[in-house]
């Protein structure tokens, strides 16, 4: 059991993230792969998995061994303010030497032995870049097919969050958030596989992670900023996709795009959103907003793109005819 002690001030400090964490969603999928745990049953999820079967090994490369044998993800996995998957990666990348060798260290001596772990631990450009090639490899070989169905749930949980808050306030949002996490002000009673924990927030505020992957809670604080609690997200009946009803039209990569943007984007969070190359992501979306179903502001250095009241209407349309 987890026990989650807020304060005045932590209750006045509860976000939502915007969009699932790439990385994170990447060290989940891969474990989940591994334990095929019993607590996670989407369709969506279980025809993934068939899918993998018989490739997942290889596919996952080094990112198989960095499991950690008693639960929980390897920090460098963990940017949960670095949502998009390029930039978080290279956040991960950049872990110093002796944080790295401190995770591997966790691992058996056969399994952080093998050339690879090794080099990682040692800090080395080899095995730095093994870690990025192997994640890069392993999202785009792997869950880039799934990653509209997850930023399609992801929204759709955010949607229902903004919703319970509007209409009930933070305690409504806390009490209805996953089903069996009971709420009792000022406390948040979570069940866990864990021993009894008390985790006090000290009015550092706490910002909720959804997850496809997750079938648990996952929570961290790092100095400076707010507590982070990864949580399922809720995933209802889902028909076909946004990107299989509108392929036909606009492009399967295209409906992607115009998709991801339900919610504001940079060029590059809409690259990483997609799970396409920046060239790709800044060719699509000029196509759309020649086509007027999205605006592009400059803010600084980089470019934001927003749906029109046209792009808007179309996604909506799409979403009723299901």
């Amino acid at each position: 059991m987890l026990r989650v002690h807020f304060t005045e001030a932590d209750l006045r400090q509860v976000t939502v993230a915007a969009v699932p964490n790439a990385l994170l969603e990447i060290a989940l999928s891969v474990r989940y792969l591994r334990t095929r745990p019993s607590g996670v049953s989407r369709r969506g999820l279980r025809q993934w998995h068939q899918w993998m079967a018989g490739s997942a090994v290889p596919r996952t490369g080094i990112l198989r061994d960095l499991d950690p044998p008693e639960g929980g993800i390897f920090d460098f996995f963990v940017q949960p303010f670095t949502p998009g998957l390029h930039a978080g990666l290279d956040l991960a990348v950049r872990t110093p030497a002796q944080e790295l060798a401190d995770e591997i260290a966790l691992l058996p001596r056969p399994i952080r032995d093998i050339s690879p772990l090794r080099e990682l631990a040692d800090g080395t450009d080899k095995g730095r870049r093994k870690l990025a090639d192997d994640t890069l490899r392993y999202f785009n070989s792997s869950l880039a097919p799934l990653w509209p169905r997850l930023q399609a749930a992801a929204a759709a949980d955010r949607s229902l969050r903004a919703e319970t808050l509007l209409r009930g306030g933070v305690d409504a949002m806390l009490a209805t958030l996953v089903p069996g996490w009971h709420w009792q002000s000022p406390t948040w009673h979570i069940p866990s596989a864990c021993p009894l924990t008390d985790l006090h927030l000290d009015g550092h505020g706490l910002m909720l992670i959804p997850s496809y992957f997750t079938y648990g809670p996952m929570y961290g604080h790092r100095p400076g900023e707010p507590w982070t609690l990864t949580y399922p997200l809720h995933v209802g009946e889902q028909p076909a996709s946004t990107t299989d009803a509108l392929g036909p039209l606009l492009g399967r990569t295209r409906a992607a795009v115009l998709a991801a943007l339900r919610h504001p984007a940079t060029t590059t969070e809409t690259a990483d959103r997609v799970g396409i190359s920046l060239p790709s992501a800044s060719q699509h979306t000029t196509v759309l907003r020649n086509a007027g179903l999205i605006t592009t502001t400059r803010t600084g250095t980089a470019v934001l793109h927003t749906l029109t009241p046209l792009g808007t209407a179309l996604l909506h349309n799409d979403t009723a005819a299901k």
